[in-house]
């Protein structure tokens, strides 16, 4: 291979997206495309101050999710992210210092849609909605966010070579409060919110109106209140 070219598979699998017809011709016009597409572009260098929370991010060897970042500019020197995440391969956290100089390379994770079918000890079933195969994996993958999970709520798998490392619930639920301090005398809903138990047992703050028995919708992964359920 000459200095600078691409390797031959790679330019056969360019060609034949060039030559084919349509985008599925295209698919089928190299048995190694779908393998090269998802290399080149399944990740992306970003600068470390362009870091958010949500982003997967390949980082020491481990592929790890960003939970909370805090923008700092020092009266001496550059601004810099620190950036709290965890490994979504082995569950450890770590609290990262990210300079504007720096690059970590952003991933984006295939996904399937699956059905949380029962829990079994420490595993939880799902149900492949396409194939309906069903697989069992370690509650802690849901970090935070499992105790929002329902029975037979859709979620979403994300892989990483094949290989199941997180699931998604969706953003938000409904949930009913079963316990919720009193309102204390004066106090209005922009003045300050109080402390309330959701039916899972999860701990939130809620405005003063809230009372037991509300059914609200809460953010799963800011464990934070949205509004009245409708």
């Amino acid at each position: 291979m000459g200095k600078g070219r691409l390797p031959r598979a790679v330019r056969a699998a360019i060609g034949a997206v060039h030559n084919a017809s349509s985008a599925n011709a295209a698919r089928c016009a190299s048995p190694v495309f779908d393998t090269i597409i998802r290399k080149v572009f399944s990740k992306m260098k970003i600068s470390g101050v362009d870091i958010r929370p949500g982003n997967i991010l390949e980082y020491e060897g481990g592929i790890w999710k960003v939970a909370k970042i805090q923008h700092t500019q020092p009266g001496k020197g550059g601004a810099y992210m620190q950036v709290e995440m965890k490994n979504l391969q082995d569950g450890r956290k770590t609290n990262t210092r990210f300079r504007s100089a720096d690059t970590v390379e952003k991933v984006r994770l295939d996904t399937a849609d699956y059905q949380f079918l029962y829990e079994d000890g420490d595993m939880l079933v799902f149900m492949d909605q396409n194939t309906y195969e069903q697989i069992m994996l370690p509650s802690d993958l849901l970090g935070d966010a499992r105790p929002f999970l329902q029975d037979g709520m859709q979620v979403q798998l994300e892989l990483w070579e094949e290989k199941p490392i997180s699931v998604q619930l969706p953003a938000q639920v409904e949930s009913e409060i079963v316990e919720a301090d009193a309102v204390v005398k004066g106090q209005t809903a922009s003045s300050s919110y109080k402390p309330a138990v959701l039916e899972n047992g999860v701990r939130i703050m809620v405005p003063p109106h809230i009372e037991s028995g509300t059914r609200i919708v809460v953010d799963v992964y800011d464990q934070s209140y949205v509004g009245k359920a409708s």
